[in-house]
């Protein structure tokens, strides 16, 4: 099992919540979770899974998100930004997506960011009402936006 670092401090961010991040967007500077980011990009201690990669491709080849450059020139700078981290999928974590207890969720990506999370015992910044409403059930750590 892969483990970044064991803090408690740990966030792994929310593929909408990584777009805003990277393009500044206002739903998140009026947010109390930008100073918890801006203080954890001293350290290495921003997840990005590769999954958001793989949604960030989707709503962009949708027409759902427009980049100011190519798909894979914005990834690619999004993740030199200090403080992040891009974790793999794991065999562990994919695993683990398929056996969440008690949650009724179909989306694979969301599954994916749940056992990221759990795996490396990070806190989940997200505005997703399902995701937040699973947490509630104390199986893993989230901050709403």
């Amino acid at each position: 099992m892969l483990k970044i670092r064991e803090k408690t401090n740990l966030f792994l961010l929310d593929t909408h919540v990584w777009i805003w991040l990277v393009n500044g967007d206002a739903k998140l500077k009026s947010s109390k979770v930008l100073h918890l980011i801006q203080e954890a990009v001293s350290f290495p201690e921003i997840l990005i899974s590769v999954i958001s990669i793989w949604e960030v491709a989707m709503l962009e080849v949708k027409g759902r998100i427009i980049l100011p450059y190519s798909c894979l020139e914005w990834v690619q700078r999004a993740l030199k930004a200090p403080g992040m981290v891009l974790m793999p999928l794991t065999p562990e974590i994919a695993i683990e997506s398929t056996r969440l207890p008690g949650l009724n969720h179909a989306d694979p990506a969301d599954r994916i960011l749940i056992a990221t999370a759990k795996d490396q015992n990070a806190t989940l910044i997200t505005c997703d009402q399902n995701i937040l409403e699973y947490s509630k059930k104390n199986h893993f750590k989230t901050i709403s936006v």
